[in-house]
């Protein structure tokens, strides 16, 4: 049971900056002109509408371990997803894979994460692995934690290799998380007692919500310490009925 962190809220609501995709329509011009089989196939296996509740969507918690944080000239190293429902894990479904990166390791990132040279010496190329990898998001929404890595590093990696990108909807617990500690605690009432917005990386915003701590940076972990967390923000400050529309970007 969560933690009484937070009191029960209705649905959150949440102001966009950016008007809301039409998803199932973007994912029909990506199919037609997707030239990489693998890709094609993934956009045609489509994604839910926008309207569709969450308590009917099937999620899928999607991690990467880099070599850094900069998709221009890091790469890729480890792939840790999880599928899941608002209301249940599937770990008997849950995949991870150590990949070899075309960008350098560094001592710092080994320190981070703890893959090392020779773990990465045999292992395949992203390429290998992208069927597997993109049939387990098919026709699912992806959920990560800060949704500029998964998003930037997964179409930047496939560029370098298959000159294609990718792109999906994201649902991301960072984002989700720091809306809800601005409407928390931007208020008069809130200033006048010094309150202020809390930290929102993962294990901090777990704390809130009374789940575990789980060692971070391994990307099987941190996938499921994500899907974890978008479980309670939703039982917290959604309802069953909320459109995904209303969270994915």
């Amino acid at each position: 049971m969560f933690r009484e962190v937070f009191k029960k809220t209705s649905s959150t609501h949440f102001i966009r900056n950016t008007p809301i995709v039409d998803w199932q329509k973007k994912f029909a011009e990506l199919a037609h002109d997707a030239k990489d089989q693998r890709i094609k196939q993934y956009y045609q296996h489509g994604i839910f509408s926008g309207d569709t509740p969450l308590k009917d969507i099937e999620f899928v918690a999607l991690d990467f371990e880099t070599t850094g944080l900069n998709a221009n000239k890091d790469d890729i190293i480890s792939v840790g997803l999880v599928p899941f429902t608002i209301n249940r894990i599937f770990c008997k479904q849950s995949q991870h894979w150590v990949v070899k990166p075309k960008a350098k390791l560094d001592e710092d990132s080994v320190i981070i994460h703890g893959i090392t040279h020779s773990d990465v010496q045999t292992a395949p190329d992203i390429r290998r692995i992208l069927e597997a990898v993109l049939d387990s998001l098919a026709g699912k929404v992806v959920v990560v934690h800060y949704k500029a890595i998964e998003r930037q590093f997964m179409d930047k990696a496939l560029r370098v290799r298959l000159n294609e990108g990718i792109q999906f909807p994201v649902v991301d617990t960072l984002a989700l998380e720091s809306h809800i500690q601005t409407q928390q605690y931007s208020g008069f009432l809130a200033r006048l007692k010094g309150k202020k917005p809390g930290s929102v990386r993962l294990g901090k915003c777990r704390i809130r919500y009374g789940l575990p701590a789980y060692q971070p940076h391994h990307a099987l972990t941190d996938a499921l310490a994500t899907a974890e967390l978008l479980q309670a923000q939703i039982a917290y400050h959604f309802t069953p009925d909320t459109p995904i529309n209303q969270i994915w970007e």
